[in-house]
C-alpha cells in the first residue's frame, strides 16, 4: 500500500481540493497523511486522513487573517499581493519545512503530494536526489512567467505580438527588480535560515520545480505560452463537495424567471457590501431570482446590511450544494474564486467576476479572455455595473456559447483523482527524481 504526504498551506482553498485528492487517494487504496493547519485535523480525519498540524509559529487561522497579517489592509494592490504572498506563504517556509522533515523522518512516505504554494517543501525539490517523488497541486491559474503571458496578478490579456511579448519582459524586468524584489529577498532569506542555496527561480515560476504538477484546470481556461514546462500536466477541476445543507434552506424563489446565483466564496467574503449585498440590491427589480451564498456568514448579516429585510425575488443562505444549484442557474456573480468559477463553466453557466485581491483579478481576466464571462475589474462594483453586466450575461447568447465550449472541454477531461492517484502508484513503483 502506497503511502502519500500531502502537504497544503492552511487556507480553505487550498485544503480542500487537497482533502478532495487524499479522500480519492484512500478510496483507491492508499494512506495518506495530510500536513496542515491545526482547525482542519477534524476534516482530514472525516476524509479517512491521517493529520499531522503545522507548528504553532506557522499556523495561522485563515479566518482570521488580519491577526496573522494586521496591515494588510490600506495598500496600493501590488504592495498587497506582496504583503499577503509573504505573510502566508513565504514567512511559514522554514518552519514548515522543519515540520516536513520530522514528517519524512518518522515514516517512509512513498510519495509527496503538495499545493504549489506550499512552499516549505522547496528544500526538497532543489534536493535533486535521495528523496521521494514530490508531485504539485496547482489550485489557482497558472502563474508562470512567460513572454507570452503579463505578469500574474496584473490582470491583463495575454498578447502574441512581438510588440506584446516586448512590453510584457519588459514589465517582468521591472517588477523583478523593484515592486517584487522584496518578495524574492524574503524567499531567499527562508531558505537561507535552512542554510539553503536562493531559491533558482522567481516565486512565481516555483510549480515548474516538482517532479510533475497537476494544474486543475484546462487549457481553455489559460493563457497559451509556448514556453510551458512539460511538467505542467492539465488534469481539470475536481468535483465540488456536496455540503451538509438542509434543501430547504436554500430552495431558490419560486417561479420560471432566470435564476442568478451570487457569492463571494468562502475567503474574500469579511464584507458582504463588496458585492453580495450590492448584487442583492442592484437586481431586487429585475426580472430574475437570485440564490445568494454567504460563504459560512449568519444570512442575519445580509438581512441588516439590507435593513432587516430581504428582496422579495432572492433566497440567501450560507451555504449551498453546488451539484443542485447551478444546473438551474443562468448567471454566476462572483467575485473570482478560481474553483467556484470552474464549477459554474463545467454546468455552462457564464459568470460576472468582481475580483481584487489573491488570484482573483487574474480569475476574471481568464473569464473574460475566455469569451464566457464578464470582468467588472473592482472588487466593489456599484449597483448599476452589476445590474448592467447581469442583464448582458442574460441576452447576449455570446457569453452562453462560449460557457457551452468550455463545459464540453471540461467534460472530456479525466477525473483528477484518477490522474493524480495514477501518478502516485507510478511514483511508488518507480521513485525516479530529477537533478537539476
Amino acid at each position: 500500500m502506497t503511502k502519500v504526504l500531502l502537504l497544503s498551506s492552511p487556507i480553505f482553498g487550498h485544503v480542500s481540493p487537497v482533502l478532495t485528492l487524499g479522500r480519492g487517494l484512500r478510496r483507491r487504496g492508499h494512506e495518506a497523511t495530510l500536513l496542515s493547519g491545526s482547525k482542519y485535523a477534524a476534516s482530514a480525519a472525516g476524509a479517512g486522513l491521517d493529520f499531522l498540524p503545522l507548528p504553532p509559529e506557522v499556523d495561522y487561522d485563515d479566518a482570521d487573517l488580519e491577526s496573522w497579517l494586521p496591515r494588510r489592509r490600506h495598500r496600493s494592490r501590488i504592495a498587497a499581493g506582496r504583503y499577503d504572498i509573504t505573510g502566508m506563504f513565504v514567512r511559514p517556509l522554514a518552519a514548515q519545512h522543519r515540520a516536513l522533515t520530522e514528517a519524512l523522518a518518522a515514516t517512509a512516505y512513498d510519495v509527496v503530494v503538495a499545493d504549489t504554494a506550499f512552499l516549505g517543501v522547496l528544500p526538497l525539490l532543489t534536493r535533486g536526489a535521495d528523496r521521494p517523488p514530490v508531485l504539485g497541486v496547482s489550485i489557482t491559474p497558472l502563474a508562470l512567467t512567460s513572454p507570452d503571458c503579463a505578469p500574474f496578478g496584473s490582470g491583463m490579456a495575454p498578447g502574441r505580438s512581438a510588440a506584446a511579448r516586448l512590453r510584457n519582459r519588459q514589465i517582468y524586468w521591472l517588477l523583478r527588480h523593484g515592486p517584487l524584489r522584496p518578495l524574492q529577498v524574503a524567499l531567499d532569506a527562508q531558505l537561507a535560515e535552512l542554510g539553503q542555496p536562493p531559491c533558482p527561480v522567481g516565486y512565481f515560476d516555483v510549480a515548474a520545480l516538482f517532479d510533475t504538477t497537476f494544474h486543475l484546470s484546462v487549457p481553455g481556461l489559460e493563457y497559451p505560452r509556448r514556453d510551458l514546462p512539460s511538467s505542467i500536466v492539465f488534469a481539470g477541476p475536481l468535483a465540488a463537495d456536496r455540503p451538509d445543507v438542509d434543501p430547504a434552506a436554500w430552495t431558490p424563489p419560486p417561479g420560471d424567471a432566470p435564476l442568478v446565483h451570487v457569492t463571494q466564496g468562502t475567503f474574500a467574503n469579511a464584507d458582504l457590501t463588496d458585492l453580495l449585498v450590492p448584487t442583492l440590491r442592484a437586481l431586487a427589480d429585475e426580472p430574475v431570482r437570485v440564490v445568494a451564498t454567504t460563504g459560512g456568514r449568519p444570512v442575519a448579516e445580509v438581512r441588516a446590511l439590507l435593513g432587516g429585510v430581504l428582496p422579495a425575488n432572492a433566497q440567501v443562505a450560507e451555504l449551498v450544494p453546488y451539484a443542485d444549484l447551478l444546473p438551474r442557474t443562468d448567471v454566476v456573480v462572483t467575485n473570482g474564486g478560481w474553483g467556484g468559477v470552474q464549477q459554474a463553466l463545467t454546468q455552462g453557466v457564464p459568470v460576472v467576476v468582481a475580483g481584487a485581491s489573491e488570484e482573483k483579478p487574474e480569475v476574471a481576466a481568464r473569464a473574460a479572455w475566455s469569451g464566457a464571462g464578464l470582468d467588472l475589474r473592482t472588487g466593489r462594483p456599484s449597483e448599476r455595473r452589476i445590474r448592467g453586466a447581469v442583464r448582458d450575461a442574460l441576452r447576449r447568447p455570446r457569453y452562453r456559447e462560449a460557457a457551452g465550449r468550455l463545459r464540453a472541454e471540461l467534460a472530456a477531461m479525466p477525473d483528477p483523482v484518477d490522474v493524480v492517484a495514477a501518478a502516485v502508484a507510478e511514483g511508488a513503483r518507480v521513485p525516479a527524481v530529477r537533478n537539476r
